[in-house]
């Protein structure tokens, strides 16, 4: 999946875009808006992105499971190798499962505190009251959904797209979106 990012000035223009959206199949969960008017867009009825969108909560977990999976190998290797410990096989399991979901709740304390890497580039137009959109779609429906925003909506200004999956290592500063 792609995401193509769209900024709009005003909550009707995100309404309007939502409805033609839905006029052409694409569901609630392959767009989301991102503005700092929660209220306005709950009381439009549009689908505002969720915490998992805004946030970077899954890319910290993410990262702290791959930290806490390569913890636990060193730790539970290093232990077996020195025979520090005689446990049950189902134990070393248990451990090392512990480790590595200590990693992820750990990582997701950051996540849960810091913008989405890739909202954080439009943090200043949404601040300013502008209205993000995301729309995700395959790759062959990409040239639909830009016909579709470029004839019905010539006011919503395209910023670029990206992947819709998340990358667990790409840094905050490094990231770019890439100019559609």
């Amino acid at each position: 999946m792609i995401r193509l990012f769209y900024l709009v000035s005003s909550i009707d223009s995100a309404k309007e875009i939502s409805d033609d959206l839905h006029e052409h199949g694409v569901t609630d969960w392959r767009f989301h808006i991102v503005s700092k008017d929660e209220a306005g867009l709950y009381t439009h009825q549009l689908h505002t992105a969720s915490i998992l969108d805004r946030t970077d909560l899954p890319r910290f977990v993410e990262r702290g499971a791959i930290i806490g999976f390569v913890v636990a190998l060193v730790v539970l290797l290093s232990l077996s190798f020195l025979e520090v410990l005689s446990m049950p096989t189902a134990a070393w399991i248990a451990l090392f499962a512990f480790i590595v979901a200590a990693g992820a709740w750990v990582g997701g304390f950051g996540g849960i505190q810091s913008e989405n890497y890739r909202i954080q580039p439009f943090h200043d137009d949404i601040e300013a009251g502008k209205y993000l959109i995301m729309v995700d779609a395959p790759k062959n429906h990409i040239p639909k959904v830009k016909e579709l925003m470029t004839k019905n909506h010539p006011e919503a200004e395209l910023q670029g797209k990206d992947s819709s999956i998340n990358n667990p290592f790409a840094g905050r500063r490094t990231h770019k979106i890439q100019a559609a």
